[in-house]
């Protein structure tokens, strides 16, 4: 009895010790980019970030307005998850209930290599192939838009959003289609009324990674949004985002200086924004979770 009772206490000292270095090494990346950005609010300004221009090298004044930045990366975001999320859910649910055993062998690997399939070769595509096509079907001066970056973004979410929601769906007890059929339902009712609705959570928080794959992408917009820092909710026009801006910038900027110290900012927001969408999705699951 006590050699088990040690070992589950060294078993819960290891799981508390695993937990805590993970809220651990959270928190000093909090710290990092704070200790490095908090210089910026005294010279020259935490009102600096709220310009409406991103000009960090200037013979005229630099300008570190982080709007163009935020709107950019909203744009995209918003673009590639009204793409991906029908075409994933639909995927999954096609799958998972509809699909015979032949056709569910060849779309499975297949979505697993589109996944796997490196981020700077998916914007080499669209910046060869589908950035001409835009600019000619929308007659347009640049395929270099915001349109040409959701495409591919969405492109790179609507694997992790078919396999998990497909997870979700097939987690489903077969009780509750069972039910459906006995009360008269059609095949297709019972999918969207029951089966889907029964998996929302597993659903939702297959979107959510979605987003979270399109907001973290940096290649892929780097190469095909055109990288013009303007305000604009246009899909046919040029953007940049916060993380083809760091990207870009951090490699050559001057240790130190305010433009340094801006981009810290820039990935401040974009961390505040991720945590944002993770607590929405714990409002998701926590509303809808319990209904499973």
């Amino acid at each position: 009895m006590k050699s088990k009772a040690w070992k589950e206490k060294a078993a819960r000292l290891i799981f508390t010790g695993a937990s805590s270095t993970a809220i651990l090494i959270v928190l000093l990346i909090f710290l990092f980019l704070f200790k490095e950005a908090l210089p910026f609010i005294k010279d020259p300004g935490i009102s600096k970030l709220f310009d409406t221009s991103w000009r960090p090298v200037s013979f005229q004044g630099e300008s570190y307005g982080i709007i163009p930045l935020i709107t950019g990366s909203f744009l995209v975001t918003v673009l590639a998850t009204v793409i991906a999320v029908p075409f994933g859910v639909i995927g999954a649910v096609y799958i998972s209930e509809v699909s015979r055993k032949y056709e569910r062998e060849f779309l499975k690997p297949f979505i697993e290599l589109l996944a796997g399939i490196p981020s700077v070769v998916i914007g080499f595509f669209g910046l060869i192939v589908l950035a001409p096509f835009i600019k000619a079907v929308f007659g347009l001066q640049s395929g270099l838009t915001a349109l040409t970056g959701a495409l591919l973004l969405a492109l790179m979410a609507i694997p992790t959003i078919i396999s998990i929601s497909e997870d979700a769906i097939n987690s489903v007890p077969s009780t509750f289609k069972e039910a459906s059929y006995a009360v008269g339902a059609s095949r297709l009712q019972t999918i969207w009324k029951v089966t889907v609705p029964a998996s929302i959570s597993g659903i939702t928080a297959a979107v959510m990674l979605g987003m979270g794959r399109v907001i973290g992408e940096t290649m892929a917009v780097l190469m095909v949004t055109g990288n013009a820092a303007i305000v604009t909710l246009s899909p046919f026009e040029s953007v940049r985002t916060m993380t083809a801006t760091i990207a870009a910038e951090m490699g050559e900027v001057p240790f130190g200086s305010e433009h340094y110290r801006a981009l810290f900012w820039v990935g401040i927001v974009l961390l505040i924004i991720t945590f944002g969408l993770n607590m929405i999705a714990q409002k998701v699951f926590s509303k809808y979770g319990g209904r499973q």
